[in-house]
């Protein structure tokens, strides 16, 4: 099965580590999923930010909020829920296990951060 193409939703400033570990046990031989991941790398300024991230989001399958402590009130998060939102993207939220972080309105259904229940999303299993 081809990878999927996803971009990954995160507080870039709290959850770098967050989305590495995400990021990184797709890698991993034995998980049941694989992507390519369509995130920014860096920080820009914001116009030109917002024009990356719309660029990006729009050739991505699948957008992911990875839910840190502070997601729910992270400006560029929320900047781009609302694009992926807008295009009409499929989206899902991914919580890390033993935390209850709180959701983000309109960025889909919430599910624990488990390689079975990624798999599903991402249409796998």
């Amino acid at each position: 099965m081809a990878k999927k193409k996803v971009f990954i939703s995160f507080d870039f400033d709290k959850d770098k580590g967050l989305k590495g570990t995400f990021v990184g046990q797709a890698k991993l031989q034995e998980s049941p999923f694989s992507f390519n991941d369509f995130s920014l790398r860096e920080a820009y300024p914001d116009k030109e930010w917002v024009s990356k991230a719309q660029k990006a989001i729009s050739k991505c399958e699948i957008f992911i909020v990875l839910l840190g402590k502070h997601t729910y009130k992270a400006p560029g998060v929320l900047t781009e829920v609302a694009i992926a939102a807008g295009l009409k993207k499929k989206r899902f939220q991914v919580k890390p296990q033993r935390r209850t972080p709180k959701s983000i309105p309109n960025a889909g259904e919430v599910i624990s951060w488990k390689w079975k229940n990624i798999g599903k999303k991402l249409g796998y299993l």
